[in-house]
């Protein structure tokens, strides 16, 4: 009854914010049933692709005044999907994951493990923080967390994608370990063991939305999966409609650990841009994960604006004093900024992500889409799904 009262508590807050228009309804819900759909070919990359080479963590201070208050395989099952607000999973319950695999959850799990910060902050949102038992390695780095849920800071590590720690996951013997489509290669092991494993790679926003359900039908929190992107997408929608008829100026965002360093068209970040009534400078680009310019490529270019990563491991200042970006648009008007870092990286794809939009929006558009707004939107945002009330006075670790 009480995770019941639960999710209740969390639609009604969604449903009832009223920075963002609720005009717009999700599609493709996943349904609660027995069998899960067709699956597809599993990806070759994961969302690792939309952080930087470094890989740096989110390492922030709290702030005084926040409050703790390949292709994509189809998530779903084959049942008829009843109302997503009153949906609950009959187990067990067959979903095909993210690598294309088939993983029956014969329970709803009650302890779980996430060997990823995406899927980690995920299970946060769909309020399963009192469900975990081990997390991701470098968990104190996150600001979220300690502003959430403070008490998985101190949990087991289970180590990173690029040493999983695959004897202690097991020795916490959890009922359902998330881990990211990268650590492919340690599922079999673990499934040896008996411990059921379900695969995420959100790439991007569809594949977000997607682990998103795949992971609220394994843990029977289905509803504030819906509620989470029902708010979000109610967001981008009125901003979409507020920035219609304006002028889209170039943007170049550059990543963690080079201003050279950039997101072209495949990546999440070209996303953020779009959704923020701007358009992305290095959009010929192609790869799929970041790629190293020249001077000469991002002075061709010539963006309007510069945008440093949230993470960046370069300062604003340097880029207005290079010499080599004097004749740079972005650089001789001062149009130079970087991504707050403070709460989250909101260049990568974490639910609050959205919010980066907003906030970009209100740096190219501040005429028709003012610092008011997406401030009210962001707070009702983390008050509603991680329960603090953030402090977007202070939007960088080092305020």
């Amino acid at each position: 009854m009480k995770k019941f009262i639960s999710t209740f508590m969390i639609l009604a807050l969604a449903f009832s914010i009223t920075a963002c228009s609720a005009g717009n309804t999700a599609e493709n819900l996943p349904s609660s049933g027995q069998t899960a759909g067709e699956s597809a070919p599993a990806p070759e990359q994961d969302a690792a692709q939309t952080t930087d080479s470094n890989e740096q963590d989110v390492a922030s201070t709290e702030q005084g005044s926040q409050q703790n208050s390949a292709e994509p395989a189809q998530a779903g099952t084959d049942a008829d999907s009843p109302d997503a607000a009153s949906a609950q999973v009959t187990y067990p319950v067959t979903l095909t994951d993210q690598l294309g695999r088939q993983v029956v959850i014969e329970k709803e799990p009650e302890t779980l493990v996430s060997g990823y910060y995406i899927s980690t902050s995920l299970l946060l949102a769909l309020n399963c923080q009192d469900r975990l038992t081990g997390i991701e390695a470098k968990a104190k780095t996150r600001a979220l967390y300690r502003l959430s849920a403070p008490s998985i800071i101190d949990l087991p590590s289970v180590g990173s994608a690029k040493e999983f720690d695959l004897e202690g996951c097991a020795a916490l013997n959890p009922d359902l370990v998330i881990l990211p489509a990268r650590l492919q290669d340690v599922i079999p092991t673990l499934e040896e063991l008996g411990i059921t494993v379900l695969a995420v790679n959100p790439e991007n926003q569809e594949l977000l939305e997607e682990a998103a359900r795949l992971i609220g039908t394994a843990t029977n929190t289905l509803p504030a999966a819906d509620a989470l992107f029902q708010s979000a997408g109610d967001c981008l929608a009125k901003l979409d409609d507020t920035l219609a008829d304006t002028k889209k100026p170039s943007v170049y965002l550059a990543g963690n650990s080079s201003f050279l360093s950039t997101a072209g068209t495949n990546m999440y970040q070209s996303a953020l841009i779009a959704q923020a009534g701007g358009i992305n400078a290095a959009s010929e680009l192609t790869d799929n994960y970041w790629s190293e310019i020249s001077y000469e490529q991002l002075l061709a270019w010539n963006p309007e604006y510069i945008i440093a990563a949230s993470d960046a491991s370069y300062t604003v200042d340097s880029i207005l004093n290079d010499p080599n970006l004097s004749e740079c648009e972005a650089v001789k008007n001062g149009r130079v900024y970087q991504l707050p870092n403070a709460i989250e990286a909101w260049d990568s794809p974490v639910p609050g992500s959205f919010v980066g939009s907003l906030w970009l929006a209100s740096i190219l558009h501040p005429d028709q889409y003012p610092d008011s707004q997406w401030k009210e939107a962001a707070t009702a945002f983390y008050e509603t799904f991680y329960r603090f009330t953030p402090d977007l006075e202070n939007l960088y670790e080092s305020d």
